[in-house]
């Protein structure tokens, strides 16, 4: 591994600098002036361009750096951490696109309400916001990691770079801002990714040399993962992607329920190719670098091309990680002014838009607290997935089994399942159960028992009510 010199390291700043100037100043161009334009770019966004954003919600720095570290310690299946998300964008445009594009909401505790009410509406925005915040963090981490490798920062100058860069894209852009400019960093992203996987089969010689020499796990479908975790993977990456926040919202961008289906399907051709590439540029890092620290498995390859190459391998880095912290934050803006902001406030829609602008700079910042307390990202990005399976369990049972219609068991099932699986995975998956699905079945049992009990106390209630009207008489 070379290291660069001090004109090399200026010529890749260089290009990345001018590349964060161009996208600055085009998301300025096309920046959202109403808060229409800025939180659903008003219902006109083609379908392909928002299946490349469900893409890059996705597959953005948490899930490019964390599965090259997962397939890095792990083996090639770590792709299965991206492949989930093939899967799911398809499935959930079956099941529940149409549904909840027709309720006319753009967040998905708003569609939900339309079944429980307000204060489940409430309690889902504050479990989203939760996890989403901690989705940034993951984001952060990955992105520094990027930033730093040729930077020669260390991981907090480098996160902060990345908050301060990627809050003007999302602050000013906006959704309509940042679908455009999104379609530049996801084509450079899917470049950036390609160049890493073909310098890094070239020093290894091809895929064989690593097949003979490397233990036979780094090749089996569920390597040293396991099939327990690899599941969980799956489950919460196709039920977190029917709940998360920028989806809804990316969705409610379309110009029709048919359109928003068609963009679940460009996301799924996207998702593919680069799940396989990422899981083999992590597995190749080990073959290369096997005392490496794993958080660097994917940027350790920049350091062996020339400036140029580099340059814009890097920049492609950070194009992924702009997208990645920016429609979170949005997400996050969104649900803070839409269920509780406007509701409480009612305010008109200039002092509406100058509030989301100011709140969207605390969210982008927010984060910077936590970032050195995230020692493995993939395992960070699956919890926050947990944390949102279990508010589409509650969306599904909403939507499907008309007879869970009790506001207090939707209530208790979220409020569970979200301090249950923190729990659960703070203290690091007890009896090997991985939290994803604790996720999965607590609001389900909460629900049911709830539905269960209701029915002597309703009785009760009801045995009342006849009496006491039998009195009056």
């Amino acid at each position: 591994m070379k290291e660069f010199s001090s004109s090399d390291t200026l010529i890749i700043i260089g290009i990345v600098l001018a590349y964060i100037v161009f996208t600055t100043w085009l998301t300025y161009r096309l920046r959202s002036k109403t808060n229409g334009d800025f939180m659903e770019g008003s219902r006109a966004m083609p379908a392909f361009i928002v299946g490349v954003l469900l893409m890059s919600e996705y597959i953005g720095a948490k899930s490019t750096i964390g599965t090259a570290q997962a397939a890095f310690e792990g083996g090639f299946a770590a792709s299965w951490s991206i492949l989930g998300a093939a899967i799911g964008f398809p499935i959930f445009g079956l099941l529940l696109v149409k549904r909840i594009y027709n309720t006319g909401k753009i967040t998905i505790s708003g569609a939900i309400a339309e079944k429980y009410g307000n204060t489940t509406k409430n309690i889902i925005s504050l479990i989203m916001i939760y996890a989403l915040l901690l989705v940034n963090v993951g984001n952060y981490v990955s992105g520094a990691a990027a930033i730093s490798t040729v930077l020669k920062v260390n991981l907090p100058v480098a996160a902060f770079i990345t908050a301060v860069v990627s809050t003007f894209y999302f602050a000013f852009g906006g959704m309509k801002g940042m679908a455009w400019v999104t379609m530049l960093h996801s084509a450079l992203k899917y470049i950036g990714v390609l160049i890493i996987l073909g310098i890094a089969l070239h020093m290894t010689g091809g895929v064989m040399p690593m097949v003979k020499e490397m233990p036979d796990f780094y090749w089996t479908w569920d390597g040293s993962i396991g099939a327990s975790t690899i599941f969980a993977w799956l489950i919460g990456t196709i039920g977190s992607i029917f709940c998360t926040q920028f989806v809804i919202q990316a969705i409610s961008s379309t110009k029709s329920a048919e359109s928003a289906k068609r963009a679940t399907w460009v996301a799924f051709f996207f998702c593919i190719p680069i799940a396989l590439a990422i899981g083999m540029i992590g597995v190749a890092a080990k073959f290369l670098h096997p005392e490496m620290n794993s958080l660097y498995a994917l940027p350790i390859f920049i350091q062996d091309m020339n400036p140029w190459l580099a340059g814009l391998v890097t920049t492609s880095l950070v194009a992924s990680i702009f997208v990645s912290v920016s429609t979170v934050a949005l997400a996050i803006a969104s649900l803070i002014v839409k269920d509780f902001y406007v509701p409480y406030r009612n305010p008109t829609p200039e002092r509406e838009f100058k509030m989301t602008r100011w709140l969207s700079l605390l969210i982008g910042f927010l984060p910077l607290i936590f970032v050195l307390l995230v020692p493995e990202v993939l395992k960070l990005s699956f919890f926050t997935r947990a944390i949102r399976l279990s508010i589409s369990v509650v969306a599904v049972m909403a939507f499907y089994l008309p007879f869970f219609k009790s506001a207090h068991g939707a209530n208790a099932g979220l409020i569970g399942a979200c301090v249950v699986t923190s729990v659960w995975y703070l203290l690091g998956d007890p009896f090997g159960i991985n939290n994803m699905y604790i996720a999965l079945v607590t609001p389900a049992i909460i629900m049911l028992v709830d539905r269960l009990i209701p029915q002597r106390t309703n009785k009760n209630k009801n045995a009342h009510i006849i009496q006491k009207s039998g009195a009056l008489r």
